[in-house]
């Protein structure tokens, strides 16, 4: 229901600004500009995003089946049992999910977005299948969701190549602050969920775990920190790429181990993935459309104006307005949140205050409307109940973390 009414307010305030816009200036432009955006975003659905992720989803797929025959995904699954189990409690015990849920967050840690989209798609589904609701998103579904649009990553390797690109003095000066701000990010949005679904993240395994993944997190922290420029950007490089090969890898070799025929395997799992990019292409024509008009309008445009005009009648540091665009495009666009933050760095210089935030703001939270139409439109989820808002708070949480730890590291 959030989704209907925040498809429908794209469109609605599209239309009122454009219109405004009409009367006072007398361009008549603005409304050729927002039904050229329809086709242009429409177009941009399918051909930059659904067929290219056909070939990864068909890759990944064939790849995610070999492991399950070789029982690595379940090998995982018995790892993270323990504490899924208390997160996740109406999955039952060591389900196969559990395992393909780690791969997704390994791949969204490393920054593997190609890798992390078919993981997460191929773990919905196995949710799904347990999901005695079809059409309404489970608890363990919107729990799954929400960590993934917190967008928890150790390694930004996009932020730190592309701030590299653009001749930063320092491009990895960001790290520590990105990864904080994500973890906060992705902290919020569990509470958040946890709340509402009334799990106890106080009881002993849940604080063993957190307190794990906190501990590990802050001694990568230390360790990344006390690199010299050169070995940092080999480390970022080489340890994604190099960690998943090794999955790959290994899958490959369980299954050797199992006897399994690994070839005939890759091709039954690969098999899918055509039609599940088939599934999500409605889906995601009809978000990125509404997105693009809302754009179009210039009502990105007035809305940021308002919050700086507003900050600054309240007598509030303004400094990191201009970096906005970036936070508020990130929820609706990952490429149209990209292209305003190397614009950002571009006009404000990468080693800024208002680069490096936009920098923060990137790497803060994931696009949360295009992980919801695609991981939903998967499974053919249409009452989301409440993972539009939890996704938003996480997110907020993530940019005001940003903003804080910004002024703390660069002011």
């Amino acid at each position: 229901m959030a989704l209907n009414y925040i498809w429908i307010g794209f469109f609605i305030l599209a239309f009122v600004v454009a219109l405004v816009h009409f009367l006072v200036t007398g361009d008549a432009d603005i409304f050729k500009t927002i039904i050229d955006s329809t086709f242009s975003s429409s177009k941009s659905a399918v051909m930059d995003i659904a067929l290219p992720l056909t070939g990864v989803m068909v890759l990944w797929l064939g790849l995610m089946n070999i492991g399950e025959k070789a029982g690595a995904v379940n090998f995982l699954a018995k790892i993270v049992g323990p504490f899924f189990s208390r997160l996740f409690p109406e999955i039952p015990r060591y389900h196969s999910s559990f395992g393909q849920m780690l791969m997704n967050f390994s791949a969204n840690m490393l920054g593997l977005d190609n890798a992390a989209t078919p993981l997460g798609l191929k773990a919905m589904q196995g949710l799904q299948d347990i999901n005695p609701r079809k059409d309404t998103a489970s608890n363990a579904q919107i729990m799954f969701l929400v960590i993934n649009t917190s967008g928890l990553t150790i390694i930004p390797v996009s932020i730190l190549a592309q701030r590299a690109i653009l001749g930063a003095a320092n491009p990895t000066d960001i790290f520590i602050p990105v990864l904080l701000a994500t973890a906060i990010s992705t902290l919020v949005g569990m509470i958040v969920v946890a709340l509402r679904q009334r799990i106890n993240l106080l009881n002993p395994v849940m604080i063993a775990w957190l307190g794990g993944i906190i501990a590990a997190i802050s001694g990568l922290t230390w360790w990344v920190s006390s690199m010299e420029k050169e070995q940092l950007e080999l480390f970022s490089k080489v340890s994604s790429n190099l960690i998943l090969f090794s999955i790959i890898i290994s899958f490959i070799t369980a299954a050797i181990f199992k006897k399994v025929n690994v070839y005939e395997a890759f091709i039954e799992g690969a098999k899918n993935g055509f039609d599940v990019t088939v599934r999500i292409i409605p889906y995601l024509v009809g978000m990125l459309v509404g997105i693009a008009v809302f754009r179009a309008s210039g009502a990105m445009d007035y809305l940021l104006g308002g919050i700086g005009w507003l900050l600054g009648a309240l007598g509030m540091n303004t400094d990191f307005v201009p970096a906005l665009p970036t936070a508020l495009m990130k929820p609706l666009s990952g490429s149209g949140a990209k292209a305003m933050m190397v614009e950002a760095m571009q006009h404000y210089g990468p080693d800024s205050f208002t680069g490096r935030l936009s920098c923060l703001f990137q790497g803060a939270a994931d696009t949360t409307f295009y992980i919801i139409a695609l991981y939903f439109g998967s499974v053919g989820i249409r009452k989301t109940r409440y993972a539009v808002t939890a996704g938003l708070i996480a997110d907020l949480a993530g940019v005001i973390a940003a903003i804080a730890l910004a002024y703390l590291f660069f002011s």
